[in-house]
C-alpha cells in the first residue's frame, strides 16, 4: 500500500513529505521510501507559527487564517512529493501550536493545527490526522509517537540502539537488542528537551531576524562554551524528571531563551550559541547516563536524524559527551535524516488502516495500546 506521511515540527521550518510503500506483517513491515520532498514555510508563516507556539495572543480571525494557510502548505507538499497521486492515504501530523502534558489532577492535551476535511478535499484522498488524541485520552503524554514506528522500520541490533531526533525538541527512542537478556524488553523513549529551538531563537535574536538557524554550526564554532552554566541548567526540574515526559516550544521558547540570556550575563553571540548548542547535547548525555545508572541500559549506537544532525558542532558535542555510543546519521540505515519523522507518519497511517496500535504505554504512560489517528474521507 502506498502511503504519504507529512511532518511539520517545532522548528516550524516547513513540511516534510514522504511517499512510501508498506507490505507484509504490521509489526515488521517490508517498506520502501519512494520519494521525499521538503516544502519550506514562507518566512511570515514561520514567524506566525513560532509566535503561536509561544502563547502569542491573536484574534480568532488570525487563528482561522493560520489554520487554512498551514493546511494549504501541507497540500502543496503532498502534490510536490506525489504528483502522480500514488498515495492511497495521507498521514498528517499537523502543526503543533501548544502541548500540555498530563500533570497531577489534570489530563494532557495537545493541539496540532490542521483543517483535515479541507486537506482531504484538496487532495481528494483520505487523511488520517490527530494522532496524539487517543493516547492522551488514555492518560498518556501523547508524545513521542515515533518509538514504536522506529522499532518497526529500523529493527534491532546486537545491543541497545538509540535513535535521536534533533528537531526543535530532542527526543529519544531506545530499541532493545535482538538477543540477550533484554531482547523482550519494551521499546523506550521520551522528549529530552530543546535541540534546535533555543539555538534558532538565539540566532534570530543576535542577527535581528536575518538568520533563523546556525547554518553548519558556524556561529557555535567561533564561540566558547560556558560549562559551569550548562551544569546548572541541567539541574532544572524538567531535566531531572523521569520518563514518561514530553515538552515543546511552550516550555523552551522565547521566554526561556530570554531567561538564559540574562543568566549568561552579556556573553557574546558566538559564546551564547556555542553554549546553547553544547547544552542540547548535554541534555541527551545526562538522560543516557541516568538510564545507565537506573536501568543498566547503555546504547551501543546513537543514530541521529532531524535538522540538528546537519550541525557538525552539535554532533561533535554529542560524540564527546555520549561516550560509549557510536554516533551515526540515520541515512546509514537507509532513512535520510530529514525524512525520518514523515516516514513515521506514513507508517502510522498504514497502521491505522490495518487497525494496528501505534503507541507504546511504556513511552507515553497511556493505560494501554491503541490505534492512533482519526480518518477523514474527502468531501
Amino acid at each position: 500500500m502506498h502511503c504519504l506521511g507529512l511532518m511539520s515540527g517545532t522548528s516550524a521550518d516547513g513540511v516534510d513529505a514522504v511517499l512510501a510503500r508498506f507490505d507484509g506483517p504490521a509489526q515488521r513491515p517490508q517498506w520502501s521510501l519512494l520519494r521525499h520532498h521538503h516544502q519550506p514555510y514562507p518566512p511570515q508563516l514561520q514567524q506566525q507559527v513560532v509566535a503561536a507556539g509561544q502563547g502569542a495572543a491573536m484574534p480568532a480571525s488570525l487563528w482561522l487564517e493560520l489554520a487554512e494557510t498551514i493546511t494549504e502548505a501541507q497540500a502543496n507538499a503532498v502534490m510536490a512529493c506525489d504528483p502522480e497521486g500514488k498515495a492511497e492515504v495521507i498521514g498528517c501530523h499537523g502543526q503543533t501550536v501548544w502541548h500540555r502534558p498530563p500533570a497531577e489532577g489534570t489530563r494532557g492535551s495537545s493541539w496540532q493545527m490542521l483543517q483535515a476535511p479541507l486537506l482531504a478535499h484538496l487532495l481528494q484522498r483520505p487523511v488520517i490526522h490527530d494522532f496524539r488524541a487517543a493516547d492522551l485520552a488514555l492518560g498518556g503524554q501523547g508524545a513521542p509517537l515515533v518509538p514504536r514506528a522506529d522499532a518497526a522500520l529500523l529493527g534491532s541490533t546486537e545491543g541497545w540502539r538509540a535513535l535521536l531526533n534533533l528537531g526543535g525538541i530532542a527526543n529519544l527512542t531506545l530499541i532493545p537488542p535482538c538477543s540477550g537478556a533484554d531482547r523482550h524488553a519494551s521499546v523506550l523513549g521520551w522528549d529530552c528537551g530543546p535541540a534546535n529551538s533555543l539555538i534558532d531563537l538565539g540566532m534570530r535574536h543576535f542577527t535581528a531576524g536575518a538568520e533563523s538557524f546556525d547554518k553548519g554550526g558556524a556561529m557555535a564554532a567561533r564561540g566558547r562554551v560556558d560549562e559551569v552554566r550548562i551544569q546548572r541548567w541541567l539541574q532544572e526540574e524538567y531535566f531531572q524528571m523521569a520518563p514518561p515526559k514530553s515538552t515543546g516550544r511552550e516550555c523552551f521558547g522565547r521566554e526561556d531563551l530570554n531567561r538564559r540570556l540574562d543568566q549568561l550575563d552579556g556573553a557574546s553571540a558566538a559564546d551564547t550559541i556555542a553554549t546553547l548548542t553544547a547544552f542540547s547535547a548535554a541534555i541527551v548525555a545526562q538522560d543516557l547516563e541516568h538510564l545507565r545508572q537506573t536501568r543498566g541500559i547503555a546504547p551501543i549506537e546513537l543514530i541521529t536524524a532531524g535538522g540538528g544532525s546537519q550541525n557538525p558542532v552539535l554532533i561533535n558535542e554529542l560524540r564527546q559527551r555520549c561516550r560509549g555510543a557510536q554516533v551515526d546519521e540515520s541515512s546509514t540505515l537507509g532513512v535520510p535524516a530529514e525524512a525520518r519523522e514523515a516516514l513515521v507518519f506514513a507508517l502510522l497511517a498504514w497502521w491505522h488502516q490495518r487497525n494496528h496500535p501505534g503507541n507504546v504505554p511504556a513511552v507515553t504512560g497511556a493505560s494501554r495500546e491503541t490505534v492512533l489517528g482519526v480518518l477523514v474521507p474527502p468531501a
